[in-house]
């Protein structure tokens, strides 16, 4: 099945603060923050029609399901993320849980995770630099058109995701950021 990237669309933004705030109010307290990530959470990036958004908790094994499926999302297999190249870091430390909807990507990861962090510093260093944007997105358009397996797309972003992240971490210590 192709992979389609879409140029920027103005709208993700304003959708995903939409499903943010709809998420904050229908989780309660089980969320501690809910954000818009990944491409589509970045201005002028092209991206995946889909719209990620990361629910950090203080407990992965808390139900989730009932609300989330209420909001017709549905619960996948995925327990972690890929750990960077050059991290020596225990993977369980890595761990998440997902669901996916229509056009909605739902990662679940626990507040103060490295993997909660990454998704937040790859999306504000990209907001920081807008002038990277362009080059990023037109890699994930290639790499888009090159491939007909979202697994394979998934596997060839993640090293140069590892790239940009080496640069971001850089640039958070020279800034002092940190996650909200």
């Amino acid at each position: 099945m192709p992979i389609l990237v879409d140029s920027p669309r103005e709208e993700w933004a304003a959708r995903g603060l939409a499903l943010a705030s709809r998420l904050r109010h229908d989780l309660g307290p089980a969320a501690v923050r809910v954000e818009h990530i990944g491409s589509t959470s970045i201005p002028g990036m092209s991206a995946k029609p889909v719209i990620d958004l990361q629910v950090s908790v203080l407990d992965l094994d808390a139900s989730l399901d009932a609300p989330l499926e209420a909001l017709g999302l549905s619960r996948q297999p995925f327990v972690r993320d890929h750990v960077p190249a050059g991290l020596t870091d225990d993977p369980e430390r890595w761990a998440k849980r997902m669901w996916r909807g229509p056009d909605v990507n739902l990662h679940v990861r626990l507040a103060g995770s490295p993997n909660e962090r990454l998704a937040l510093l790859f999306r504000d260093w990209f907001r920081a630099h807008p002038a990277a944007v362009p080059a990023y997105g037109a890699f994930k358009a290639a790499l888009a058109g090159a491939v007909n397996d979202i697994g394979i797309y998934s596997d060839v972003k993640d090293p140069v995701v590892d790239l940009v992240i080496v640069v971001a971490e850089e640039w958070a210590a020279a800034t002092g950021w940190s996650v909200g």
